[in-house]
């Protein structure tokens, strides 16, 4: 074996054994797994549910309904949130010394980050596949093709990326829970700033405006135009993902520099 194949080899293993042992405890844990399937059903419920009288506003026309208008958001929220979260898991890793200890076995330390990313793709399997049979289950229509949803769950994944890059960039920089609301709180102001409940050409005022220049706006209207067919807006929102991640990408591993850093 090649020197390059046993150092990729060799991060792989540590990627692998961070997966496994942080999965195995969400697993085991109901306070961390329960919330994060409970969660998005509460909020499919309340938007798709209790906001569908929004379908019947004058100028709101979506092929596939208000449940599957509803579901998109639904599907982008617990994407960006099972990467959130898994920072999250990083920075208490790093408080419980568990991390510090990984830093000093690791031999490339770039394992480290890549095992946590696979924590929060595998966290965002388990919640998307739980959220999509409830909404097929309740009726929810697609007038997509099966291309146009897969295209949908490859556009949650690379939004998995883009929250966890943006948490583990902040969770490597602090080392600490409390830095929590850092990398929580400019997720939620994106998401919420953005059309969730009714179609951008709806919005007046400032909401509008901010909305019209918010990358959030563009994934839902990927998100939405594959669940209906219409694929008006599909590259503006993959190139708009594709970038954050390379963005935060950066940003994570100078995050892990400064942690290598750190006494």
């Amino acid at each position: 074996m090649s020197d390059r194949a046993a150092h990729s080899a060799g991060v792989w293993a540590v990627a692998l054994a961070i997966a496994w042992r942080s999965l195995h405890t969400y697993l085991r844990r109901p306070d961390l797994f329960i919330p994060s399937l409970v969660f998005p059903l509460i909020f499919f419920a309340s938007f798709a549910g209790g906001l569908s009288a929004l379908g019947s506003v004058p100028g709101f026309h979506f092929p596939a309904g208000y449940t599957a208008f509803q579901f998109v958001f639904v599907v982008i929220q617990s994407a960006t949130f099972a990467g959130l979260f898994t920072g999250f898991t990083l920075a208490f890793d790093f408080e419980s010394g568990f991390a510090r200890r990984l830093m000093l076995a690791a031999g490339d330390r770039r394992g480290i980050v890549l095992g946590y990313a696979l924590v929060g793709l595998s966290r965002a399997l388990i919640t998307l596949a739980l959220v999509s049979t409830v909404a097929l289950v309740a009726g929810m229509r697609i007038t997509g093709d099966g291309v146009d949803l897969f295209g949908l769950y490859l556009l949650a994944t690379l939004l998995v990326l883009v929250g966890y890059a943006w948490a583990a960039g902040v969770a490597f920089r602090f080392r600490s829970i409390q830095a929590g609301p850092l990398m929580q709180t400019p997720v939620f102001l994106v998401l919420f700033l953005a059309p969730v409940y009714v179609p951008l050409y709806l919005l007046k005022g400032w909401i509008h405006a901010v909305a019209s220049v918010n990358p959030a706006t563009a994934f839902l209207n990927a998100g939405r135009g594959l669940i209906s067919g219409a694929h008006n807006h599909t590259a503006l929102g993959f190139i708009a993902a594709g970038a954050l991640v390379l963005l935060f990408a950066i940003w994570t591993l100078r995050g892990l520099r400064a942690a290598e850093r750190a006494p």
